[in-house]
């Protein structure tokens, strides 16, 4: 992985995965890192450059202090001031989704596309981040064994979740309140998505435990160049990792079509 130092003093850590193609950013879901990606770099890295960025506070990216969304999304676009590039199309799940649309606000002269999958465009629900915290709190003091199973079923569906569920148990607790906080007290965008002029591919899983198709239906309907909302039948939370299978086709076509 390559890093870069950005100008407020933040260290971010990356991955380039080269090639001549049009530059594509890849931004994650909460608790997981750049390897996420793995099923679209294998798909379709042949053809852009894909640029995957671990998020502050997760992966390689250490997170020092509090932090919101808007400062993340800097954080990528300073990534790609560091590669040099002046433009480029951002795909982001969940979390990535939210920084994604974000990037788009600080910086629309240079997100000339998004696709976003398993995101919302509203607050966090009061009643949903009060039992995120309280998840949190017992993560922190009873040890990630006592959660890490409901918090793979919210996020991963009925997929294997062999692979992460050692790494989130590895998280420090200041680290993870850090970053469940990011979550959890996140404003609202529909109120500023009709600034949004890039074309924009919404797709959502209708078996997604932690946003309901509906919070799409209105994100979708926010953005003045959305394509009809795509949903993804049987689709978690995490779609483009579970159901890259199902995605990748969206996000091929899409990506054409407009790179």
């Amino acid at each position: 992985m390559a890093t870069i130092t950005t100008g407020d003093g933040q260290l971010v850590s990356y991955v380039d995965h080269g090639g001549d193609g049009p530059a594509v950013v890849l931004l994650h879901s909460f608790l997981m890192d750049v390897t996420m990606w793995a099923p679209q770099v294998e798909a379709f890295g042949r053809d852009y450059r894909l640029i995957a960025i671990d998020e502050r506070g997760h992966g390689a990216t250490p997170a020092t202090g509090p932090f919101d969304y808007w400062d993340v999304a800097g954080d990528a676009l300073a990534v790609l001031d560091a590669l040099g590039i002046g433009d480029a199309a951002v795909v982001g799940t969940s979390q990535g989704g939210f920084i994604a649309i974000r990037m788009a606000l600080l910086a629309p002269e240079r997100i000339t596309t998004l696709a976003v999958l398993g995101t919302s465009g509203e607050p966090e629900d009061e009643q949903i981040a009060a039992a995120y915290d309280q998840l949190t709190e017992v993560w922190i003091a009873q040890g990630p064994d006592t959660v890490v199973e409901a918090t793979a079923k919210i996020c991963l569906g009925d997929h294997d979740p062999s692979e992460w569920t050692p790494k989130w148990s590895a998280v420090e607790p200041d680290r993870l309140r850090l970053i469940s906080n990011a979550l959890v007290s996140r404003d609202g965008i529909l109120d500023r998505a009709g600034e949004i002029t890039a074309p924009v591919l919404v797709l959502h899983g209708t078996a997604d435990l932690a946003y309901s198709v509906a919070k799409a239906e209105a994100l979708a309907a926010a953005l003045p160049k959305a394509e009809p909302l795509v949903t993804i039948e049987g689709g978690a939370h995490f779609l483009s990792l579970t159901h890259a299978a199902d995605v990748n086709p969206h996000l091929e076509r899409f990506l054409s079509a407009h790179l």
